[in-house]
């Protein structure tokens, strides 16, 4: 972030893009098309950051300029929005900044900047001055956006831009994290009193915002504030419902500020974020490699990453508690089954949100398996049969639950977190992530039969029983039992001859 001097005024523009943008502003010179910088190109270049685009406002028809622009420039034209004429032109590669979108404004560019959402964008260039003067820059700022950059405030243009477009709730906090700045007090007071207006926006849009507001780091310190907003739960309405939600005593927070804390507690282990209640070395009990850091960093799918799912996992693991929740003849709380019945739920919020199947398949199962780490063994060192079966459960999931589980311990205890319980918990983790390194050879062995073998020398129909058989040998050969066909054969064989009513396919051999 660099100081910002009105008094002179400097844009950092990457030497490519200033080729293209010089050629586009000679292209619209030669067909006497008024044409601007503007918006979120123009606030990037004064705080000498990167940016996704660059944005140009012309007094035209810009799905016209667009299309002239990309013949010209080779690059290739995509209509965005027909109704209100934007037109996008994407570059081919070596051209530098790869996409250009032009708007189409009628009448001053003035009246064009009123119609944006927040004054560090209301900013605007004029192109062709840009390219051709030298005695300096001209910025066009009617809603002193420039001051809002220097204090560093994201503030409304007016009273009017969510009931305009009520993205903009989201896109204002999205902004202020991404920047570093603050959200200016009455905007933040139209934030909350409008939060609600989130409900008729488009899935996908409000998808979009929330990834992004999720892959910021140390975002789980800033959802108290957005909750005090209200656009926690303007988004995902059926979190509403576990507030207040009291938990057993180990239990240092009720639902709703439980799973905020679990997200806290689990940038603090992927070493995003600080944990209010930690002393020295506790981080240092928790596995983390060059390998786990690949891992969350994959992409699932357009705009989506683990990490950035996990979080929405752990913000929902327990939204099912409320109705769940019981007492046993002992008078003991219980949440029997909170992990199968959240996982619908979060099917359901995931698919209004227009989250697409991948993502949802991986979450759910997150949310379904959230407890399972904690089911594999009664210490810290399961069988290879328990984490085989826990990986054939969870599949790629299966590591993102283990630290879901260690961020869920955390906030759980809080300030009454017993160190020897997290030691072990930290060493189970480890341990399991060791055969997770191996699972070529372990979680995933090479096939010593198939279900022609089956059918063939057993004489067996097709049928759900083959499935069964082919399940216990891969379990039993990734406990070691087995490494051979014959021995994989002779296995099938005594399954097969089991007294009927025995549980053939029970865990064989401890």
């Amino acid at each position: 972030m660099v100081e910002l001097d009105k008094e002179n005024l400097k844009l950092f523009i990457k030497p490519e893009n200033l080729s293209v943008l010089n050629k586009v502003s000679r292209l619209l010179a030669v067909q006497a098309v008024k044409s601007y910088l503007v918006g979120g190109f123009v606030r990037d270049a004064l705080l000498g950051r990167g940016t996704a685009d660059i944005d140009i406002a012309v007094a035209a028809d810009a799905l016209e300029v667009a299309g002239g622009v990309a013949g010209a420039l080779n690059g290739k034209y995509v209509p965005l929005d027909r109704e209100n004429r934007i037109g996008r032109v994407v570059l081919p590669e070596g051209e530098g900044q790869r996409t250009l979108d032009f708007s189409t404004f009628e009448g001053s560019i003035e009246a064009d900047l009123a119609r944006r959402d927040f004054t560090i964008d209301a900013l605007a260039i004029d192109l062709f001055s840009l390219m051709t003067e030298d005695a300096g820059i001209e910025l066009i700022d009617p809603f002193d956006g420039y001051a809002d950059l220097q204090a560093k405030l994201v503030r409304a243009v007016s009273a009017a831009v969510f009931e305009q477009d009520a993205v903009r709730l989201l896109r204002a906090v999205r902004l202020a994290l991404e920047l570093g700045f603050i959200i200016d007090k009455r905007t933040a007071v139209l934030i909350q009193n409008q939060a609600q207006r989130l409900a008729g926006v488009a899935g996908e849009r409000v998808r979009e915002e929330l990834l992004r507001i999720l892959a910021v780091p140390g975002i789980g310190g800033v959802l108290p504030y957005l909750d005090g907003l209200n656009l926690v739960t303007a988004v995902i309405p059926e979190l509403a419902q576990t507030k207040g939600v009291v938990q057993p005593k180990e239990h240092f927070w009720d639902v709703f500020d439980h799973s905020v804390q679990t997200v806290v507690a689990f940038e603090f282990l992927l070493r995003e974020g600080a944990w209010q209640y930690a002393d020295n070395g506790l981080q240092d009990m928790v596995p983390y490699t060059e390998v786990l850091s690949w891992h969350f960093a994959r992409e699932v799918s357009h705009g989506s990453t683990r990490r950035v799912l996990l979080k929405l996992a752990i913000l929902l693991h327990d939204i099912a508690k409320p109705q769940t929740k019981a007492f046993d003849d002992n008078g003991r709380m219980r949440f029997l089954r909170h992990g199968e019945e959240g996982a619908a739920m979060v099917a359901g919020i995931l698919e209004r949100l227009r989250f697409s199947n991948e993502e949802i398949k991986l979450v759910t199962t997150e949310v379904r398996h959230h407890l399972r780490p904690g089911q594999m063994s009664p210490d810290w060192r399961p069988s290879r049969r328990a984490i085989y079966r826990y990986f054939r459960d969870t599949g790629d999931a299966g590591v993102d639950i283990l630290f879901l589980s260690l961020a869920d311990h955390l906030a759980t205890r809080g300030p009454h977190l017993d160190y020897a319980q997290w030691r072990e918990h930290a060493k189970m983790v480890q341990y399991v992530l060791n055969d997770w390194f191996e699972q070529e050879t372990f979680i995933a062995p090479p096939k010593l039969v198939d279900g022609h073998d089956v059918i063939n020398i057993f004489n067996i129909s097709p049928g759900p029983r083959i499935g069964q058989l082919l399940d216990a040998v891969r379990e039993a050969q990734a406990a070691g039992d087995l490494t051979t066909r014959e021995a994989a054969l002779s296995y099938i064989g005594e399954l097969l001859s089991a007294p009927s009513g025995d549980n053939a396919f029970e865990e064989k051999g401890g």
